[in-house]
């Protein structure tokens, strides 16, 4: 269990919940750290308005004394060098909707708490900006002049809120660090706190619920409490030690924002931001696998879908090809292509969206080889087999999708030439937790991509090492907190 504390400038202030641990700022200059004291969380409410202040002391103290506190040293210096926000911190959604619910000269205030704004239909924009600025009060002003939105963003000093004001942010600090710090008992003391991020209506997530819980037991078993957690209600990140993405990552999008803000928080992160931009792109494995020596299937990346292209494509493939998008997964976004005509429409269409294709050659096989690669050792291994009537794993259908069969074997049993080739293209991605699709004719193996956050669930992946699957998994994490030193 984690113990809060919240710190204010002076004694005198929020006299009334000291059932909160609330504690002017000279407390705890004086009296911590304490000899035995419990892992200790801060939330800063003394006022960082100027340099050297008593609430930039605070959380340059608690960082020095490994006190986790909100909001950081960093957070403090971003906002107070932040003039004015635009809008490349937002997602485009958001800008959009702000553009859309604003005429020229209206303005939209906002008073944020841990996430939180009376204004509902901002509440996804708030929990944006707490990710991004993670204090625990922000004030948001938004113009819109006939030049674009202007956005201003700056930390609340809780002596600015009115008595009505601060009554609705002290209900919104006692749920803050009753529900997302303290998180479920756990039957022992755990050194370490991980998240492992999920998506519950996700169609086809890396996890199924049941390796989920496998991968919190055996997080527990090397002194890791683990907890799922969504992008939508997940708490500020640097609560944790370690983050463990089982959701389906992309580079536009909450997974990779999430993983670059953990490794600045210096969360342990798996698959890390590198991983997930590398692998996300089908080109950069292209070039990767093309320039080291990584066997694979001839490619070429095209950028258009003149009569010229088509002419070279023509001159170097056979149809059918196969045609792909840089970024996509479970097979999406991959089309097989059987003559001219076919293969512009597709182009045209795919190129709408996209500047670059990957044009591929087909080459049938009855399966898929799928080794995954952790930390760059085989741990496990499958045969994925073509979904009836189909060319790939997977058929997504108009109404429904379906699957081949699967074979899962020991990695002692996948022939050497298929392990040295997803061993050598993991290495081309890093050192994180991989899934290398491979295709074998005869004795000629080809690395077809390699997938961070790969496929793992129970009784697919685990059929042959069981538990001792989740346990390896676990063990990785655990030598990486151990080497980060805390």
């Amino acid at each position: 269990m984690l113990k809060t504390l919240v710190v204010v400038d002076h004694e005198d202030l929020l006299a009334e919940y000291r059932d909160l641990n609330v504690i002017g700022f000279d407390h705890y200059l004086t009296d911590y750290p304490q000899k035995n004291e419990p892992r200790t969380r801060i939330i800063n409410l003394c006022d960082t308005a100027h340099y050297l202040s008593r609430g930039y002391y605070c959380s340059l103290l608690a960082e020095a004394r490994q006190h986790r506190v909100l909001p950081n040293v960093s957070c403090i210096n971003d906002l107070r060098d932040l003039s004015q926000a635009d809008l490349s911190g937002l997602s485009v959604g958001h800008a959009e909707a702000l553009r859309q619910a604003l005429a020229v000269g209206d303005t939209l205030e906002l008073n944020i708490y841990f996430g939180w704004t009376a204004v509902e239909a901002w509440q996804k924009l708030a929990c944006q900006l707490f990710d991004n600025y993670p204090a625990p009060l922000l004030h948001l002003l938004v113009k819109r002049q006939a030049e674009g939105l202007q956005l201003q963003l700056r930390r609340l000093a809780i002596t600015e809120l009115d008595q009505a004001a601060q009554q609705q942010f002290m209900l919104r600090l006692k749920l803050y660090t009753a529900q997302s710090w303290k998180g479920p008992a756990a039957k022992k003391r755990l050194r370490w706190d991980m998240a492992i991020l999920v998506d519950p209506e996700e169609t086809f997530p890396p996890s199924d619920k049941e390796a989920i819980k496998l991968f919190i037991k055996a997080a527990a078993k090397v002194g890791i409490h683990a907890q799922p957690v969504t992008a939508q209600d997940m708490p500020h990140i640097s609560q944790f030690d370690a983050l463990f993405i089982r959701e389906t990552t992309a580079i536009d999008h909450h997974t990779y924002r999430l993983a670059r803000r953990a490794e600045r928080e210096g969360l342990v992160v798996m698959d890390d931001s590198t991983s997930i931009l590398r692998c996300c792109n089908k080109v950069f494995l292209h070039d990767a696998f093309s320039y080291n020596g990584v066997p694979s299937l001839k490619t070429r990346v095209v950028g258009d879908s003149s009569d010229a292209s088509l002419d070279l494509i023509e001159a170097e493939f056979n149809y059918p090809l196969v045609l792909k998008l840089p970024e996509s997964s479970f097979s999406k976004g991959v089309f097989k292509v059987d003559n001219r005509d076919a293969l512009r429409q597709r182009a045209q269409s795919l190129l709408k969206d996209t500047a670059l294709l990957l044009v591929q050659e087909y080459l049938f096989t009855e399966f898929d080889w799928r080794i995954g690669i952790l930390n760059g050792r085989p741990i496990y291994a499958c045969r994925y087999h073509m979904a009836r009537n189909h060319w790939q794993i997977y058929n997504h259908g108009d109404h429904s999708t379906t699957s081949g069969g699967f074979e899962t074997l020991a990695t002692f049993e996948v022939p050497r030439r298929v392990l040295d080739a997803a061993i050598k293209a993991a290495a081309m991605i890093g050192q994180g937790i991989y899934g290398v699709d491979l295709k074998q004719k005869d004795n000629q193996v080809y690395v077809i991509e390699v997938n961070d956050n790969p496929s793992i669930d129970h009784r697919v992946e685990d059929r042959y090492l069981g538990n001792e699957l989740y346990m390896q998994i676990m063990h990785e994490f655990a030598r990486r907190l151990e080497q980060r030193g805390r």
